[in-house]
């Protein structure tokens, strides 16, 4: 979930992209909560979201920003993204310590005959598309000719990633997944994609729908990350949605995949009211997937509002000495023409009993400023944790 204003977005082809400003010119954008915890209070996004709904189509009375503007609980502030990538990988990476600067590849023009061969020696099956598709458009258009053949359905997007749909009554769902990662194991080198994803579907033409069981088959970070820190101390870190397949299980000590927002949350609570040390680390991957990348901004600007109800039940379930860090890893304009993700700024919002409401954390240079925080409010010393890139700002937010 960005918010615009990311000083290299032209490099990326995303001017005028901000996706929260976006979500706000739906009537069904309703976050009372977040403005309490500051979100708002973060400067110029009140400007922005005021400049998008006076150019879009006038509609019903909208949740009022400026209005909700008040002293806020938490701190607040803006993250720049330093890496070369726009994906979830790279922008996972950042957030965890790793600055890329070097894009993952991307095929705009499908992936080469070599990599389709081996692919289909290992797994037995032709394929169809192999090109650059929207997730929903490509089964509606290659659905029928799967259901006939049993040819998997291979497609890309944008973003670095090698994607298998396939209707789980032609492929079953243990067969889809040795799929991928028979893909993942020939993706290397020159062409290691960020993730080779698992993309079932079922129904029938043309109502197919894509199911809960996708998975993530990540390249794994290319050093140490924030995660490997806490893991190897003894810290317990929790990947809750699509955390572990990310990071590929690296640092990753207890994982719990999910199948929606709701149910993210649900489990973060319940991690939350179990007695452990260390990080729970959350992905609610509806944002983008279920409505940034079909352009639905309705649906993201409810998930947004649905995020909101529920933010309150996150804050009761913490500890006096938790600290609650709402961010992202990229954009996800559901405005845009592209159903692709967005280069913009993140927000980041902190929460806690310990942290000294109001606290302007200022615009950040780097994803990875989170992860030195998160090491710094740990006890790590900044000779132990050189590797990661980032510049901690636990100082300004803690009273």
């Amino acid at each position: 979930m960005g918010i615009g204003r990311a000083p290299d977005v032209a490099d990326f082809g995303d001017e005028g992209s901000n996706t929260l400003a976006s979500a706000a010119t739906s009537s069904s954008f309703i976050t009372p909560n977040l403005a309490a915890a500051g979100l708002y209070n973060i400067p110029g996004l009140i400007e922005d979201i005021e400049e998008k709904r006076a150019s879009s189509v006038p509609g019903e009375k909208r949740f009022d920003v400026s209005e909700s503007l008040s002293e806020p609980e938490g701190a607040f502030g803006r993250c720049i993204s330093q890496s070369m990538g726009k994906d979830t990988t790279i922008g996972h990476w950042e957030i965890a310590g790793i600055i890329s600067d070097k894009p993952l590849p991307v095929y705009p023009n499908g992936f080469p005959d070599e990599i389709l061969q081996a692919f289909s020696s290992e797994t037995g099956r032709g394929v169809l598309c192999n090109r650059p598709y929207s997730g929903t458009d490509v089964i509606r258009d290659y659905g029928p000719e799967h259901m006939k053949t049993g040819d998997l359905i291979v497609y890309t997007s944008a973003d670095s990633v090698f994607q298998i749909a396939a209707h789980e009554s032609i492929v079953p769902i243990e067969e889809l997944y040795r799929c991928c990662e028979a893909a993942r194991r020939i993706l290397r080198g020159e062409h290691g994609v960020g993730r080779v994803i698992a993309r079932p579907f079922e129904g029938e033409y043309p109502r197919f729908i894509r199911t809960a069981n996708r998975h993530d088959y990540s390249i794994p970070p290319p050093r140490r990350t924030m995660l490997d820190d806490l893991s190897e101390s003894g810290k317990s870190v929790i990947g809750v949605g699509k955390i572990n397949d990310i990071y590929a299980g690296r640092g990753i000590t207890d994982a719990h995949r999910t199948v929606s927002n709701q149910d993210g949350i649900s489990r973060t609570i319940e991690m939350m009211n179990k007695h452990f040390s260390g990080l729970c680390f959350t992905n609610l991957v509806d944002f983008d997937s279920k409505f940034g990348h079909r352009n639905d901004i309705d649906g993201y600007a409810d998930a947004i509002s649905q995020f909101d109800r529920r933010l309150p039940e996150l804050l009761a379930a913490m500890q006096p000495e938790d600290l609650l860090m709402i961010t992202a890893d990229h954009g996800c304009d559901p405005m845009s023409p592209s159903t692709d993700h967005s280069r913009e700024t993140v927000p980041i919002l902190v929460m806690g009993r310990s942290v000294r409401a109001g606290a302007d954390i200022g615009e950040r240079e780097s994803f990875a400023d989170i992860a030195s925080t998160i090491l710094d409010y740990f006890g790590f010393i900044s000779e132990n944790t050189s590797h990661i890139e980032g510049v901690s700002f636990l100082e300004k937010i803690i009273n």
